[in-house]
């Protein structure tokens, strides 16, 4: 189904900014560097690129985004304060990956009855959420795209054996035809993630038309991700070695 009012990807800001840096205080890890797209850029940069290579994409950091980011992980925010910022970040997310969905030109009239020459988002895209965490990014998607299905996953490690197993799967029939935005907010060892792959893929899902929505990753989940599926592009908005793997606890009230 189509998707209205969404930026395109060639667009720039026309404007340098200057490269920003997600550090945290007394860490001795690497942080992760984040720039700002140049002029004449795609509005997403690649991160670390020469390691992970170009599947995974960052929004491009600003001071916004990194407020946001703040409040999730501080320890003191408030829940009412935590889902409003979680459901902020989520939208923005969403919208991003919207611009990597396949459009086409198109002219329309408008109502002096000039001829608009604008675009289209071609048909065939759902949405999939891995249960519980991914569902909390739904209603974004929903808000930015009224009619599009959205499928579910429930994946929970087995007690015996720790791995991570499928519980629940249930997609659009016609899910193999379609693109498909993965939903799940932590990205932390990328287990649950390359299982829900899996099932995709045994519903003849094609890994290169899955795009995985995530607020936060850490570099190894991201690595074990893309090693795994490298035809896969990975969407978020900060790779850390520390995930805030409270997030779904926080945001459901079950903490």
């Amino acid at each position: 189904m189509p998707c209205h009012n969404q930026q395109l990807n060639t667009v720039s800001s026309g404007q340098e900014h200057p490269m920003k840096q997600v550090r945290f205080a007394n860490s001795s890890s690497v942080p992760a560097v984040v720039s700002n797209p140049e002029p004449g850029d795609a509005s997403i940069q690649p991160a670390d690129q020469d390691h992970l290579g170009p599947q995974l994409k960052l929004l491009p950091l600003n001071d916004q985004i990194r407020e946001l980011q703040t409040i999730i992980r501080d320890k003191t925010t408030s829940r009412g304060d935590f889902v409003f910022c979680a459901d902020r970040l989520i939208r923005l997310v969403v919208e991003e990956g919207l611009n990597q969905l396949p459009y086409s030109e198109c002219t329309v009239t408008t109502p002096t009855g000039y001829k608009y020459e604008g675009v289209k988002f071609e048909r065939g895209n759902c949405g999939v959420s891995i249960m519980r965490s991914g569902e909390a990014m739904e209603q974004g998607l929903r808000d930015c795209c009224r009619s599009i299905r959205i499928g579910k996953i429930l994946i929970q490690s087995d007690e015996e054996t720790q791995k991570a197993k499928v519980y629940y799967a249930k997609f659009p029939p016609d899910v193999y035809r379609r693109k498909v935005l993965l939903m799940y907010p932590i990205l932390s060892t990328g287990n649950t993630v390359i299982e829900a792959v899996r099932v995709l893929i045994e519903h003849r899902v094609q890994p290169k038309h899955i795009i995985l929505l995530s607020l936060f990753s850490t570099p190894h989940g991201a690595k074990s991700i893309i090693q795994e599926f490298p035809d896969i592009t990975i969407l978020t908005t900060e790779v850390h070695p520390v995930a805030p793997t409270h997030f779904g606890q926080r945001y459901f009230g079950t903490d």
